[in-house]
């Protein structure tokens, strides 16, 4: 996964965590209960991760960038947040491990449709059943486009996100499309697999 330096510049500025903190996080989460135990995937400079921390227990960010975990778990230092350098492809969890996972503003720098598929069954599998599964990304567009020239961009064309997570066996599922692209999906009840 290429970043480029506009990322440097946008990703940990106030703006971006006003934006992710103020209109993508709080409609995701009035629609789910988050539990005690959450994953969040691809953190980066954590604008979701100084948010959520304050909602549940337990907060375990999988950073993929070995510079960006180390600044990540600094800033979080002896709070309730764990940070972990690994692959969202690969989670080093067992399944049925958390009540909540969330990856937001991530799934474009995956390069390609299959490793973002690898992405959300690692989701599914280390969701406890009836745990939810939220997130968010970027919509395609040429300003985009343009603002990831020389990194990995792969936007997800919004109206297969919803057979994509059905795929993986998620239930109750909404896509929402406005300035970005959010959702929510469910892991089934062990009852509703039978």
């Amino acid at each position: 996964m290429l970043v480029n330096e506009n990322h440097a510049q946008l990703c940990p500025s106030p703006e971006w965590a006003q934006h992710i903190q103020n209109e993508v996080l709080p409609e995701l989460e009035r629609a789910v209960t988050l539990g005690d135990d959450m994953l969040e995937l691809g953190p980066g400079p954590g604008a979701a991760t100084e948010w959520l921390c304050h909602r549940v227990r337990r907060l375990v960010a999988v950073e993929a960038d070995e510079c960006a975990a180390r600044r990540l778990a600094q800033r979080f230092s002896g709070t309730n947040v764990e940070v972990v350098v690994g692959d969202a492809a690969d989670l080093a969890f067992s399944t049925d491990s958390f009540d909540s996972v969330g990856c937001f503003t991530m799934l474009h720098h995956l390069a390609t449709p299959a490793l973002q598929q690898r992405v959300l069954g690692e989701a599914f599998r280390v969701l406890r059943p009836g745990g939810a599964f939220i997130g968010s990304d970027s919509l395609a567009s040429n300003e985009l486009h343009l603002f990831h020239a020389d990194d990995t961009y792969n936007p997800i064309e919004p109206s297969s996100l919803l057979l994509r997570l059905q795929t993986l066996g998620f239930v109750n599922i909404t896509v929402m499309v406005d300035e970005n692209l959010k959702f929510v999906a469910h892991k089934p009840l062990a009852s509703d697999a039978a």
